[in-house]
Order: C-alpha cells, then sequence, then structure tokens
C-alpha cells in the first residue's frame, strides 16, 4: 500500500540528495524571518551544499519561539497565511505556526500517506474523534483523511454515547482516538449493552496519539476493540500528526525524511549521536512556505532503528517515543519516566487502565505515590490477595524503576477519567 511508490521507496543515497536540495531551499527561504535572518545572518549562512553543513546551523529551541512572537518566525507576507495553530500547555506568549496553502495541502498529503500505508483506504469511514480548533492533530487528520476519500465524521470529543451512536449507524471502520479513551471505549459499550462485535462489526483500525503510551497499553487496546492500533507521531512546531507513522509491520514509526530532516542528539551536549543511539529527536521542515523551522529541538526522546523495514520503504524508523526531556521526574536524583510506571502496569494481570502519580515530599525526601485501578472483570480475589497484588505492582516498579513507590490499589472506575487528554503526574513537592 504505496501512496506515492517513488518517494517512499527512493534509494538512500537518492534521498539524501533530495534532502540536501530541500534543505538549501529551506535555509534560503528561513533567512526571510526576522528570527533566522539575525540568526543566521550573524554566522554567515546562506545555504547548505551537504548534510555535513547541517551541523553549523543552529538549534532552535521552542523558548524562540516564544520570545519571537507573533511574527518573528513569519517568511511570507502575512497575507499569505491561511491558517495559524498554536501548541498548548505554555506559560507567557504562545508558540504559533503559521501555514499558507501550500503547507497545508503537504500536511494534507502526508497524513493520506500514513493512513493508506496501514490499509485505509477511500471505502472506509472515519471518525475523528480529537479536538478540532487550535490543536493539530483534529484537523490534520481531517484533512489527511478526505485527500484520501473517505467519508469523514468530524465528531470531536467527548459526549460518549453520541459517539458510539455515530460509530454504529454509519458503520465506521477507522478512528482517531487517544488511548486512554479507547481503552474507556470498550466498558462504555458494556454499560450500554452494546457488544464490540456485534454493534460495530466494521471497526478495525484505530489511530493513536498525543499522549505517551506503551506497547503494553496498545495489546490492551487492539484486545479490548479487536483493531489494529498504529501509532502516530508528531507535534504542531513541525506540522502536527504525520511527521512518523507506523507501517502495518507495527516495528516503529517511519519518519518521513522527504519533509523532514532528523538528528538524534545528546540533550546536554547537542552532539549529534550515531544510528541506534537513544537521545533527543531534532526535526529540521523541508517543505514549508510560511514556517521552516531550523534544528529544533522535540525534547523527545528516541533513537533511529538500524536496518530495513519489511514494507519496502526505505525512510529510516524512529523507536516509540520513551519521553520527553523535560517531563522527565527526578526522584531523590534518579530519573524516572511515566511511560516507565504505564509499561509495568499494563503487564500485571488484574490492573485496570487508569492510574494516578503523584510526587510528594516526606521528611525533606521525595516519594512516589500511585494510585491504581483493579480490574474488577479481572480480580476475583479476597483482601489477601489484594495485598499480595499491591506487594507485586510495588516490586515490579522497584525493579524498573530503581525507586520504590508507594502504591494503593483502589476500586475499578473510582479515579478521575476524563474524555480530554488523560493527567496522570501530579508533582505536588512544591505545594
Amino acid at each position: 500500500m504505496f501512496w506515492v511508490r517513488d518517494i517512499e521507496t527512493l534509494l538512500p543515497e537518492k534521498l539524501k540528495e533530495l534532502q540536501v536540495s530541500l534543505l538549501d531551499k529551506t535555509v534560503k527561504q528561513a533567512i526571510k524571518s526576522p528570527f533566522y535572518h539575525k540568526k543566521l545572518g550573524e554566522q554567515g549562512l546562506t545555504g547548505i551544499s551537504s548534510l555535513e553543513d547541517v551541523n553549523s546551523l543552529p538549534f532552535t529551541e521552542k523558548e524562540d519561539l516564544r520570545s519571537a512572537f507573533p511574527y518573528g518566525f513569519l517568511c511570507t507576507e502575512l497575507k499569505e497565511a491561511v491558517r495559524l495553530h498554536s501548541s498548548s500547555g505554555t506559560t507567557g506568549n504562545p508558540t504559533v505556526i503559521f501555514h499558507t496553502r501550500k503547507d497545508i495541502d503537504e500536511w494534507a498529503n502526508l497524513i493520506a500517506r500514513c493512513m493508506y500505508m496501514t490499509g485505509a483506504t477511500e471505502s472506509d469511514v472515519f471518525q475523528n474523534m480529537m479536538g478540532y480548533g487550535l490543536f493539530t492533530g483534529g484537523l490534520g487528520f481531517h484533512y489527511g483523511a478526505e485527500k484520501l476519500g473517505m467519508l469523514t465524521i468530524p465528531i470531536g470529543p467527548g459526549n460518549s454515547k453520541r459517539q458510539i451512536w455515530f460509530m454504529k449507524e454509519f458503520n465506521v471502520s477507522v478512528v482517531h482516538i487517544l488511548p486512554s479513551y479507547a481503552l474507556r471505549l470498550q466498558s462504555l459499550l458494556r454499560e450500554m449493552g452494546l457488544d464490540r462485535k456485534r454493534d460495530l462489526p466494521h471497526l478495525r483500525i484505530a489511530y493513536v496519539g498525543a499522549e505517551p503510551h506503551s506497547e503494553a497499553m496498545r495489546k490492551k487496546i487492539e484486545k479490548s476493540l479487536d483493531v489494529k492500533a498504529y501509532n502516530s507521531y508528531g507535534l504542531s512546531e513541525m506540522c502536527g500528526p504525520g511527521v512518523a507513522f507506523e507501517c502495518e509491520e507495527q516495528n516503529g514509526l517511519h519518519l518521513w525524511e522527504d519533509s523532514f530532516y532528523m538528528e538524534i542528539i545528546d540533550p546536554e551536549t547537542g552532539k549529534v549521536l550515531p544510528e541506534g543511539e537513544e537521545g533527543e529527536l531534532v526535526l529540521t521542515t523541508l517543505n514549508r512556505e510560511a514556517m521552516p523551522l531550523i534544528r529544533y529541538r522535540t525534547r523527545d526522546l528516541t533513537r533511529i532503528m538500524p536496518g530495513a523495514c519489511p514494507c519496502g520503504r526505505t525512510h529510516r524508523r524512529i523507536e516509540r517515543i520513551k519521553g520527553r526531556s523535560d517531563d522527565m521526574l527526578i526522584i531523590n536524583g534518579v530519573n524516572v519516566f511515566p511511560i516507565q510506571v504505564e509499561r509495568v502496569l499494563m503487564g500485571i494481570p488484574g490492573i485496570g487502565t487508569n492510574y494516578v502519580i503523584e510526587v510528594k515530599k516526606d521528611k525533606f525526601m521525595d516519594k512516589l505515590y500511585l494510585k491504581v485501578e483493579v480490574d474488577n472483570k479481572a480480580f476475583k480475589g479476597t483482601l489477601r490477595d489484594m495485598e499480595i497484588l499491591e506487594e507485586r505492582v510495588t516490586e515490579e516498579l522497584k525493579a524498573e524503576l530503581s525507586v520504590t513507590p508507594k502504591v494503593k490499589l483502589v476500586e475499578s472506575a473510582s479515579l478521575p477519567v476524563t474524555e480530554g487528554k488523560a493527567v496522570r503526574v501530579y508533582d505536588l513537592r512544591n505545594t
């Protein structure tokens, strides 16, 4: 299933030649913005003639986008921009990204490529359960699905009964959904007296993203909904979703190297790391008109996976995002990523899908607390069995994290549930 076979299977040497050409074009376009005119001008940089030249280009950080707000990165006249998106979760000035009509078309084409790669076709019915508006996820998939030719239902998030009604009535076969909400969907079906296979017989593909999630959570989604769940990676600074995507092999995400130049760096030193080593993903846009970004530090931690993919695509794969260098918890000097906690929990029978992590101070020491729901369907034990399960969770987390957490098992559905992006971590050390 190739959307553009010639590009997706381009020989590595030819792909590098294309990247050099696009990088040179990108630098020349970026210099038109006030920020890069000053930044690149100070170094006397006006273009690129080889991939080695990339090392001479400066990094761009999120703080640069904030400090240059609102138009410091805009490379075209404002009248040429047709869309503005803004990332969430920032303080002070937001980060804003401008797009021309061509930028939007390129983005839609990338999403269509991603969806087609997983087996979605114009015969499918697509229900988009992600937020629209300034959030890029909803609109990105919407435009891509329409580009592919699917009947598209732009329902957005929330109102679970309405979601399920549309899925049932219109034979929805493909959904775009938060991983935490995908796990919630099966229990909602049961509450409504519906059977997944009987009432939603056409559902076969779920695109999950926007929240970090483990391989164990993906498998739970696939098992509970009887679908193939594909991991999507993107960030608003690049375009949104569509930067990298899993193929049907589900073994790493193909990062589209005709649209983004990627590097993996040591987050402390900025040194570029060899292929296969884990570090921070750095991306340069290659086809953007309104707002190209050069060597943007994503803060996402991953590695480039060595070797060819059996699907035949030559664009290299990145591993599932481990976490972010800036959402890492430091517990008494030990680095802990929330995704590690989830990976352990999802592998223990009897444990539910909802949990909350709290970090507090106890006698001047950091302490990790976890509230974890049990799965009432899978766990039918006694109070002593509950204590044994709690001890197991504690020991497995201790082995994984090198930190001993305080674990409390709670009843199913007793922790807060949101239909938006799940909030899992509360750092209460300064409260």
